[in-house]
């Protein structure tokens, strides 16, 4: 039985541990953000647990909405509704990657009884729109593959900087299981031969060799304001960083530093005072002005990447509070962000550092005035600069507003963006 009804938005239960989607994206979910109005309506079950969705459900979470069109599709157990769930996808939405269908059909497979697993087979086959044999072989390994699951699991937590106790509960194993798994890949698997070389960078990679850093193109990803280029984090893991190392960023955004260390291989911990809704699962919340990041290991961090707002540049962009960086007063935001560079600084081991990423303000400042963020900030830390890099913007930034500003007043304005690097001895 169907119903056409309407849901407050955060009624709605998404039960990821049931439906093992292994890749959303945040794309798609900025792009249905922009036109919430015609989405057709997302599926859920007599619970308000969702069947099919997940994507346009994410993109009313982003837009702040109240309220969301579903169906109703009464369901009767778990496997009912993941089976649901599976058929929808076979006709519209992201598809379902060959990693994805192989979960689900071990998921299905375990809560089935002994007596009905050949029925089961043919049945997973058909609405996973796979091979009978490839469904035997999927299911023939189930131990095995549960293992090798589990197991990239704790790499991956392992990367993102989760303590050994939260992986534990997370992938359903003990502490000791945990340590197993990461002395192994540290001393006979992948992680063994990072750690002697840099083949993290030897594809897809072009070091540079001079202090300015441009770039034409932004780095394919998610938009979101504030954003950090990629490029400008990979440069700094190739000079500062290596394989394995920890990189802390307080200012993660979109996610970005996520991707390009993972990538990297390097280990990450990150954090937002707001963090996007669609990888809030990722990025832990963190408002700087209430404390420091928590790695587990302070002398295993390599690198602080901070890319914070940069002052009136973004004030109100990010909220209407007083205590963002960007609404605060000259003097506070100063004082702020030089203050948690100075305490982390004194958190470091010698041979870390600390890169700052800044543009100063003009066309934002009262009276447009030039006010100079970069020389602010080496004035107030007292800590030996390794290298100072230009990152500009391309002119295609300013408006046409501004540049008639610009003629009319003989003033210049700022394309200028610097990244500080200071070096913890």
């Amino acid at each position: 039985m169907i119903k056409h009804e309407t849901r407050k938005v955060n009624e709605l239960i998404w039960r990821d541990k049931l439906y093992p989607r292994i890749k959303t994206c945040p794309t798609t979910v900025q792009k249905y953000a922009e036109d919430l109005e015609i989405l057709p309506p997302v599926e859920i079950n007599q619970r308000n647990e969702i069947i099919d969705g997940w994507h346009r459900w994410t993109a009313h979470k982003k837009q702040e909405a109240e309220t969301i069109k579903v169906i109703i599709t009464e369901t009767e157990s778990d496997e009912e509704l993941l089976e649901l769930a599976i058929a929808r996808n076979a006709t519209h939405g992201l598809q379902l990657s060959q990693a994805d269908k192989k979960d689900i059909a071990r998921k299905i497979y375990h809560a089935t009884s002994e007596k009905d697993r050949d029925a089961k087979k043919k049945q997973l086959a058909k609405i996973l729109s796979v091979s009978d044999r490839t469904i035997r072989e999927w299911l023939s390994r189930i131990d095995k593959d549960a293992k090798e699951a589990r197991d990239k699991r704790i790499f991956d937590l392992w990367l993102a900087c989760w303590t050994q106790e939260a992986i534990a509960e997370e992938c359903g194993c003990d502490k000791a299981t945990v340590n197993r798994r990461i002395d192994d890949l540290l001393q006979n698997g992948e992680l063994s031969s990072l750690q002697q070389t840099h083949t993290a960078h030897l594809t897809d990679f072009e070091p540079p060799l001079y202090n300015i850093w441009k770039f034409k193109e932004k780095s394919e990803g998610q938009s979101h304001y504030g954003n950090s280029e990629k490029t400008i984090l990979d440069n700094l893991l190739y000079f500062y960083t290596q394989p394995l190392d920890v990189v802390v960023d307080p200012f993660a955004g979109g996610g970005s530093t996520i991707d390009i260390c993972a990538k990297r291989r390097r280990r990450y911990w990150v954090s937002d005072r707001k963090p996007v809704v669609e990888r809030e699962n990722e990025i832990r919340v963190l408002d700087i002005t209430q404390g420091l990041p928590t790695p587990p290991r302070w002398e295993d961090v390599k690198l602080v990447y901070l890319d914070p707002p940069y002052w009136k540049q973004a004030e109100g962009k990010y909220s209407k509070d007083d205590s963002d960086l960007a609404n605060m007063p000259l003097e506070l935001f100063n004082a702020t962000l030089s203050g948690f560079i100075n305490k982390v600084s004194k958190k470091l081991k010698p041979g870390a550092f600390i890169a700052l990423l800044i543009q100063p303000t003009q066309w934002k400042s009262p009276d447009k005035k030039f006010v100079d963020h970069v020389a602010d900030m080496i004035n107030a830390i007292k800590l030996p600069i390794n290298m100072r890099i230009s990152c500009p913007y391309e002119s295609q930034q300013c408006t046409a507003q501004m540049v008639k500003w610009a003629k009319e007043n003989k003033k210049l304005l700022v394309l200028t963006r610097e990244l500080i690097v200071w070096e913890i001895i």
